[in-house]
């Protein structure tokens, strides 16, 4: 039984249980963009990114080519000395930059550092968020492109060491790619404080060895 049978049963089925139409190829679903054409499909969020921006009245804004600052994780040293901000305001760029990271993992790193800042946001870390604002100025056009190529998994783990300054807690961040695109990432702080380099990255590993095994688990070919 071949996959385009097997959709046209699905649809059938769907429809006689529920009042439905068949719309045909997805292009637009809650602010996710889909492109899709012969040899590739493109996923973005570019008309979700120009309406946060125009809310929050960013448009105008000068681009960054980056998303953060090298020293973004040492934030919480200068927080004193900055006063604080209307943690409303805050708290709804960073509601609207977490869902923007289902298309830009480049972003995602420093949206889950300053989401922990939600409590007392200060001018230092709201400078920061429109940062990454700025640099999403630059890249609206941007997006993951899966090519028809090698039906491959490709995974990579890093961490950096006792980075937080609050708890000490080492961060984790792994992704995989399936074909030309990455299909998953995350960035998190670990469960316990590493004692040494060495220990961060191997819990690292570990949480990229369990993202593999459960992508497995959709029988994606590993390399």
């Amino acid at each position: 039984m071949g996959e385009d049978h097997l959709i046209i049963k699905c649809k059938q089925d769907l429809a006689s249980e529920f009042d439905m139409k068949d719309l045909g190829f997805l292009h637009y679903f809650l602010g996710l963009e889909v492109w899709q054409e012969e040899n590739y499909i493109i996923l973005n969020q570019g008309k979700y990114t120009i309406d946060i921006l125009n809310r929050f009245g960013m448009m105008d804004i000068k681009p960054m080519s980056a998303p953060m600052e090298t020293n973004l994780h040492k934030l919480k040293d200068a927080a004193s000395k900055s006063e604080l901000v209307d943690p409303t305001l805050y708290r709804q760029i960073i509601g609207s930059l977490m869902y923007l990271v289902n298309t830009w993992p480049d972003i995602f790193y420093a949206t889950n550092t300053l989401s922990q800042f939600m409590c007392k946001p200060r001018k230092i870390y709201l400078v920061a968020v429109k940062h990454i604002m700025r640099y999403l100025r630059g890249t609206i056009g941007l997006g993951l492109k899966y090519d028809n190529v090698e039906i491959c998994l490709h995974g990579y783990s890093d961490s950096d060491w006792a980075g937080s300054v609050v708890d000490r807690k080492s961060t984790s961040g792994c992704c995989f790619s399936f074909r030309s695109a990455m299909i998953a990432w995350f960035s998190r702080k670990q469960p316990s404080v590493a004692q040494s380099s060495t220990k961060a990255e191997y819990i690292a590993a570990l949480m990229g060895a369990q993202e593999a095994v459960w992508s497995r688990k959709l029988r994606i070919k590993t390399c």
